[in-house]
């Protein structure tokens, strides 16, 4: 295999300082990129710092009043995606209350987004679902 392929091994062999470069590099200017990295220094610290973390972008998705494009759509549902992911992964191992809280949380949610969000590439088309 190629030492320029890119792999998991090859990425490695770059070393840790490296990458970090790297992934600030690629994040500047992408406040969903910075989000996930935010994410994942939250949740190598704790439970607690992970479910603060998404306690914040969920008090942000409350207060927005944007329009969410179709386009748009896809980077708000990998967004709540990856807080569903940390939620169940990082946060109800070991605080299922707190857990549940923010999956709660999460639900309370969809009225607002759903407001907000532009569904006119699906209609008239019901057998897709958004």
């Amino acid at each position: 295999m190629s030492k320029k392929s890119l792999n998991k091994a090859n990425l490695i062999a770059l070393g840790a300082e490296r990458l970090a470069e790297l992934l600030l590099e690629v994040t500047s200017g992408n406040a969903a990129l910075q989000r996930r990295l935010r994410l994942e220094l939250s949740a190598a610290q704790g439970p607690g710092e992970v479910a603060q973390e998404i306690r914040k972008r969920f008090a942000a998705l409350r207060r927005s009043t944007g329009f969410v494009s179709w386009q748009g759509r896809r980077k708000l549902v990998q967004d709540l995606n990856a807080h569903l992911t940390m939620i169940v992964e990082n946060v109800a191992p070991d605080d299922p209350k707190t857990a549940f809280d923010l999956l709660w949380t999460l639900l309370e949610l969809a009225p607002g987004i759903h407001e907000r969000a532009d569904d006119r590439q699906f209609q008239g088309d019901r057998r897709r679902v958004p």
